[in-house]
């Protein structure tokens, strides 16, 4: 690596406020709690780009993706925070993204100290359904590797020819801006900046006490 890539690298890492916040990581979910969370959403196959953005320095702190493709609907939040014992999530992938746990996960992201730009494009069934293969197959992402890890799997699909590896989530966002068919829209709320709260609050609401962290890891032993 060069000096000038280094320095660019290392700004990249530095922007990235909430990739670079240590992720929620819990054990994996079984392949029976993923096949019993499974949740097939009516809607056609799409697409959608989450970018989360600083309120105060417009600057892109996180990627993510919701995909919902004929089989089920998933969310691949690379090294992302968004983690509950009543979530089900393995490598990255939250499933069972039903249209609540959807308000859940953008209303978690949307507060006081950030905004979420929505970026939702319909796609052909089997895009959606190669992407799906590629979130599952990817992994669980290290930190500050959000938006490489999205833009990697954009990029794959058919239609995002367009899309090129980034480190930056307003650039990938930028990527997306203008396809055919798009539709763009920016969530904001005033909740508290510790999005913490807003998890556990919609936890409550839903009544959905879940299976507690030990449980879990009991379950993967």
């Amino acid at each position: 690596m060069t000096f000038r890539a280094a320095i660019l690298a290392g700004l990249a890492a530095l922007s990235l406020a909430g990739c670079t916040t240590p992720s929620a990581h819990t054990p994996n979910a079984t392949e029976a709690e993923i096949a019993e969370a499974a949740y097939r959403h009516d809607g056609p196959p799409a697409i959608t780009l989450y970018t989360m953005i600083n309120n105060r320095s417009d600057a892109g702190a996180h990627s993510s993706m919701m995909i919902n493709a004929p089989s089920q609907r998933v969310i691949f939040d690379p090294a992302g925070s968004v983690r509950a014992s009543w979530l089900v999530e393995a490598d990255d992938v939250i499933y069972g993204i039903t249209p609540k746990i959807a308000e859940v996960y953008e209303g978690a992201h949307a507060r006081e100290t950030y905004r979420v730009r929505v970026q939702r494009i319909e796609v052909p069934p089997e895009v959606a359904e190669q992407a799906l293969r590629l979130v599952q197959g990817y992994g669980a992402v290290s930190q500050s590797q959000c938006t490489v890890a999205t833009s990697g799997v954009l990029k794959q699909l058919p239609g995002f020819e367009q899309v090129s590896s980034t480190w930056f989530p307003n650039k990938l966002a930028d990527q997306l801006a203008g396809m055919p068919g798009l539709e763009d829209r920016v969530v904001r709320d005033t909740d508290a900046d510790d999005k913490r709260l807003a998890i556990a609050a919609y936890g409550e609401e839903l009544g959905a006490s879940g299976r507690t962290q030990a449980n879990r890891a009991q379950a993967n032993q």
